[in-house]
This record gives C-alpha cells, sequence and structure tokens, in this order.
C-alpha cells in the first residue's frame, strides 16, 4: 500500500493551496484579514508541531468566518489525512476541490482513495489533477501505483516513463525497475540497474577540496 508518508509529502504540492495568498485576504475588511492571518499562523504551528486539536480548531474557526476558503478545507484535509481520519479528509477535498479545483486538491484527493483502495476514484482524481498540472513527477508516480493496482501495466510503466522524464533520479529509476523485476523483464531491469548508478553517482555530493594553508613569506 502506498503510504501516506509518499503523499503526505502533501506539503509540496499542496503549498499553494494551503498558503495563505495576499489577494484571497485583500478583499476582506482589514479586522478579518488579521484575525484570519493569525488563526492560519496557528494552524500551521499546530501541524508543524502535532498539535492537531489546536490546528484543527483555527481551521474550523477559519472556516467560520469564511466557509468558501477552500485552502481552508485542503489544509484540514491534510490534517485529517495524518491522523487517518480518512472519511473526512476525503470530504474536506472534495469540497475544496468544489469551491475551486485545483490540482494539489484533486491530487490529495486521489491519494485517499488509493490509501483506502478505492482505486477506480482514485485513478480519476489523480487524471483530473494531471489534466491541470502534470509537469510533476510526484504526480505521474502516484498515478502509475493506481495503474499497478488496476491492472493497467502498459500505463503504468507509460506514467512511470514520464515521471523519470521530469526527473531522472535514483528514487524514479528504482520504481521503475522494481516494476520490471516484479513482472520478470529481466533485460530492461538491467538495462535501468545502469541508469541507476549513473543517477547515484550524479546526486553524490562532490568531496571537499582541501586548499593549502597560505604562508606569510616575510
Amino acid at each position: 500500500m502506498l503510504e501516506l508518508a509518499f503523499v503526505l509529502g502533501f506539503g509540496l504540492l499542496a503549498y499553494h493551496g494551503a498558503t495563505i495568498r495576499d489577494e484571497e485576504l485583500s478583499v476582506l475588511p482589514r479586522k478579518i484579514s488579521d484575525k484570519i492571518g493569525q488563526l492560519w499562523d496557528i494552524a500551521h504551528k499546530g501541524m508543524r508541531e502535532s498539535h492537531f486539536v489546536r490546528a484543527e480548531k483555527a481551521l474550523l474557526t477559519i472556516l467560520k468566518i469564511d466557509e468558501k476558503n477552500a485552502a481552508a478545507y485542503n489544509r484540514l484535509g491534510i490534517l485529517y489525512a495524518k491522523q487517518k481520519e480518512y472519511k473526512d479528509a476525503i470530504d474536506c477535498f472534495e469540497i475544496a476541490s468544489s469551491i475551486e479545483t485545483s490540482a494539489s486538491s484533486l491530487h490529495n484527493l486521489g491519494l485517499i482513495y488509493y490509501e483506502t483502495e478505492n482505486y477506480d476514484k482514485a485513478a480519476t482524481a489523480f487524471e483530473q489533477a494531471l489534466k491541470l498540472e502534470d509537469n510533476l513527477a510526484a504526480r505521474h508516480i502516484a498515478y502509475a501505483k493506481v495503474q499497478e493496482r488496476l491492472g493497467n501495466d502498459k500505463l503504468m510503466f507509460q506514467e512511470l516513463q514520464r515521471a523519470i522524464e521530469l526527473e531522472p533520479t535514483k528514487e524514479s529509476y528504482e520504481l521503475l525497475y522494481k516494476a520490471y523485476i516484479n513482472r520478470g523483464m529481466d533485460e530492461e531491469a538491467k538495462a535501468i540497474s545502469t541508469k541507476i548508478k549513473h543517477a547515484s553517482r550524479s546526486t553524490t555530493k562532490p568531496k571537499r577540496v582541501i586548499r593549502p594553508k597560505r604562508r606569510v613569506v616575510i
């Protein structure tokens, strides 16, 4: 099962959906926007420090003030997902998508459907997310994982290859390598193993050059 640790790097994928944008607050009266800003600070800090009850209260208060705040629903969904309260997480991501369709909220929704083994709905959510934003390797990898569960190997391989095109990292190559091995495609796996070694070398930090000490000549 695709663990939420993989996806709940939600952080990066959902960042623009969970961040307060200046233009969103500028249309509100000053006192209200200041209040919401303070609540966002509490929510972010609460989630960062795993004080989930505090974060939840702050987000729910934001939604009492601004019930159409898609970012708050999206962040609330992430909070529930972290606590494995998947039904509530799905509700939040669906509401966020209905208010403001974004690749992040759709991707997060797909991740929760995947985690709860609802692969058909997960595939649909990922497809919609990719239509809006298809330049992130993580989106293609998640979609490939769903297609693997659905038995669509051809599409799975296509998505893994696309992920590698976007980000030719050791991790991306290893996912493709594992897929080949699991299907007895030894020749293809052998070709990928070479690329994994190359990717590993390219990501290795260069050794620090030790410069000779300068001597003062009198």
